[in-house]
């Protein structure tokens, strides 16, 4: 087979599933609703239900609905015919993916779920199923063909499939009012999540490890505790140890190029007054664009009093995956 029909295939494959995904844009109708308000009525979880690719789908589906705001998991129908029907409860509401709507598995536990009073979800092609038929409410799935040239394998079914439930998660995402914090909270461990809710406490140098010289100390003095706090900077405090400025790499080569004595010269003659802070409530996403304005490398933490309590650098977000 030369490259050219490897490409035709490939293409083709795509085209009939782009196709199959077109035809879904009908079907949000009154079933699509229906499905939509049993899901926001739940007061228990989403239970998603699905045989072979039918049931990677569903899982897939599931995970999509637990990030988005409604609670779901996957259970798998030849296990809850052992056993697992436990753990669907009364107020659950069950959503069973099968192309045919006629899956063995899946059709044998729907009397139990009926008899548990649980709300059924059908996402199936064939409308005139038995899966289709005891629903509560059914989404119409159905593809004029597989991409597969045989007509076998699960390819537009499963796409379609796939398609719908991230339309039913959206929705009801849209619906609940999910935001971008609750997002974070459910994905503490991603990028987005660190950025929505690490804050500066959680990645500042606090205590001994604070640079922090005197303003009557020497330029010399002021280098000395850098250098040991590795921050490329230090604080400068005052009467009662509230800070007064800043004293940072740049201003050091700023002085060496002034040829001051830096034994003799007090570092107050050549620190940033005042200096750049941030709280340490404040997000570490707010550090990072303060010293993206400002073209600075580092910050100090001072809270509500005035007190300094911590210090950090452009190093630390990108150790805390902030950046």
């Amino acid at each position: 087979m030369n490259n050219a029909a490897i490409q035709s295939l490939a293409r083709a494959v795509i085209e009939t599933e782009a196709e199959a995904v077109s035809r879904l844009l009908d079907r949000v109708d009154d079933q699509f609703l229906a499905a939509c308000r049993l899901m926001l009525a739940c007061s228990g979880r989403i239970v998603v239900i699905g045989m072979g690719k039918s049931g990677h789908i569903g899982s897939k589906i599931a995970a999509t609905l637990a990030s988005t705001g409604t609670p779901a998991f996957f259970v798998h129908p030849a296990e809850a015919s052992h056993g697992d029907l436990g753990m669907i409860k009364t107020g659950d509401v069950v959503l069973a993916l099968s192309n045919s709507g006629e899956t063995g598995e899946v059709n044998l536990i729907l009397p139990v779920l009926k008899r548990l009073g649980v709300k059924i979800v059908a996402m199936t092609g064939n409308r005139e199923s038995t899966l289709a038929r005891h629903a509560d409410a059914h989404i119409d799935v159905s593809v004029e063909k597989e991409a597969c040239p045989l007509g076998l394998a699960p390819t537009s079914s499963t796409t379609a499939a796939l398609v719908m439930g991230d339309a039913l998660a959206i929705s009801l995402l849209e619906t609940r009012g999910f935001t971008r914090e609750d997002f974070a909270r459910s994905h503490p461990a991603g990028q987005l999540g660190r950025r929505l809710l690490l804050r500066i406490q959680d990645v500042m140098h606090q205590d001994e490890e604070i640079p922090r010289v005197s303003e009557k100390a020497s330029i010399s003095e002021a280098i000395v505790e850098m250098t040991a706090k590795r921050l490329g900077m230090t604080a400068v405090t005052g009467p009662g140890g509230k800070v007064v400025g800043v004293y940072t790499d740049g201003d050091l080569r700023r002085t060496l190029d002034s040829g001051l004595d830096p034994h003799s010269t007090p570092v107050r003659e050549v620190m940033t007054v005042g200096g750049r802070s941030v709280t340490p409530q404040a997000l570490a996403v707010e550090a990072m664009h303060l010293m993206q304005k400002h073209a600075i490398q580092g910050l100090l933490v001072i809270d509500e009093a005035g007190n300094l309590v911590g210090a950090l650098n452009f190093q630390d977000l990108l150790r805390a995956g902030v950046v």
